[in-house]
């Protein structure tokens, strides 16, 4: 059994849905993604775009995990991790290239949000990897931030 992780394409499209719908914690419908502007079209518009980068998780080759982050707005815009696939390294791998990236394109810190209901996993796991609370959205997830290393 193998983990890689590429860079996301175009034909990735369907895989980064369907991974994104398969999460149990911070879980969206497509409908609901639609209604929030995350559509094929806006997935696409990402991946073509030099402020962006997506990464996509394989085990044995099969989609299992995806990263994305916009140097524009500074953040990491996307993290999730098939349920099935949780405990073997995508996160906190997809996470550092996330990161990596934002530092070596110039941004000293960056930001995300995550569910803030009480014993979510990912609360732990960002502030695991050096992320800080930095406070609540009205919609009540959590907002945390991060100082990048300086990457030259």
């Amino acid at each position: 059994m193998s983990l890689s992780i590429r860079p996301a394409t175009l034909g990735d499209i369907p895989a980064l849905f369907a991974i994104r719908t398969a999460v149990r914690e911070n879980h969206m419908t497509l409908a609901a993604l639609a209604a929030a502007g995350v559509t094929p079209d806006s997935v696409a518009e990402l991946l073509r775009s030099e402020d962006a980068a997506t990464w996509i998780g394989l085990w044995d080759g099969e989609p299992a995990a995806f990263a994305m982050a916009r140097f524009d707005q500074g953040d990491v815009f996307a993290l999730f991790v098939r349920p099935e696939m949780e405990g073997r390294g995508f996160g906190g791998r997809l996470l550092a290239l996330a990161e990596s990236w934002l530092a070596s394109r110039g941004a000293e810190s960056a930001w995300l949000l995550t569910g803030g209901e009480p014993g979510l996993k990912a609360a732990r796991f960002y502030a695991a990897r050096g992320w800080l609370v930095e406070g609540r959205e009205p919609d009540g997830q959590l907002r945390f931030t991060k100082r990048l290393a300086a990457r030259s």
